[in-house]
């Protein structure tokens, strides 16, 4: 029996802390067979980002006709999309694939270098989240999808409505940002669950958001419920984080390992 499949359609991290390369580490450690889609290309390490280029969008859509036709998918993940006409080509293609998507809308990363053009913002709220089956904005990206800035556990609702009214399923808002515990909210409009965790003495949280959004992209091609895959995704990004470590001279990456450490 071959393990469940998920594609990464994402940029390359040269550090390999986060990116395409986290989320074939996260699917590794998680049972599942993960598969990528590179749209960019980035010169980065635990400084930040000193260089981005993205792939043509043939060569975007080529990669992920080449393995859906052939190997088939359960579950999708899409991270760093870069531009407008990468974000509209990776919509329709999801659109027209029949299984979860779990949108990360990365705008920005953890050093605060910019990986999504301005101009492809209304691309990703019109064509990208209506195909989310979860999608998995930090509070930085719900301002800039949203307007909606959240200081608060109280704004988290709001946010997480002005995230669903652009079409996504379910949305998760990731409170890493606020102080205190690390709360989550996850909820589809009806049913909430807030998940809690504590919050770490750890500064290397490079790669966060992309290990949580491949976690959840693993267990729903494992079958399970998005609140299910949600929760469990949750623990396993808490431990990475607990076991983050020292990586060159700035913020390190999680360690995807954890458990087999």
């Amino acid at each position: 029996m071959s393990p469940p499949r998920v594609l990464t359609v994402a940029g390359s991290d040269s550090g390999g802390g986060a990116g395409i390369q986290a989320d074939l580490k996260t699917m590794l450690a998680l049972g599942v067979h993960g598969m990528s889609v590179v749209t960019a290309v980035t010169a980065q390490n635990s400084l930040g980002v000193q260089g981005a280029w993205e792939l043509p969008v043939e060569a975007v859509r080529a990669q992920y006709r080449s393995v859906v036709d052939d190997i088939g998918v359960q579950a999708v993940k899409t991270g760093m999309l870069a531009s407008a006409e990468l974000v509209e080509a990776v919509a329709e293609l999801i659109g027209g694939t029949d299984a979860p998507a779990v949108v990360d809308p990365v705008g920005i990363s953890k050093h605060g270098d910019s990986l999504l053009a301005a101009s492809a913002l209304e691309s990703v709220r019109t064509r990208l989240l209506p195909v989310a089956a979860v999608a998995t904005p930090n509070l930085d990206e719900v301002a800039q999808l949203t307007g909606v800035q959240v200081a608060s556990e109280a704004g988290m609702r709001e946010a997480a409505a002005a995230v669903l009214s652009y079409g996504s399923k379910w949305a998760l808002i990731k409170g890493g940002h606020l102080p205190g515990d690390a709360v989550d909210l996850l909820t589809d409009g009806s049913e909430e669950h807030w998940l809690r965790a504590p919050r770490y003495d750890n500064r290397h949280t490079h790669g966060t958001g992309c290990t949580l959004a491949s976690a959840i992209a693993s267990q729903l091609a494992k079958g399970q419920s998005v609140p299910e895959a949600v929760t469990v995704a949750k623990k396993y990004v808490t431990g990475a984080i607990a076991a983050g470590f020292a990586l060159g001279g700035g913020i390190g990456p999680v360690d995807h390992g954890w458990r087999f450490r």
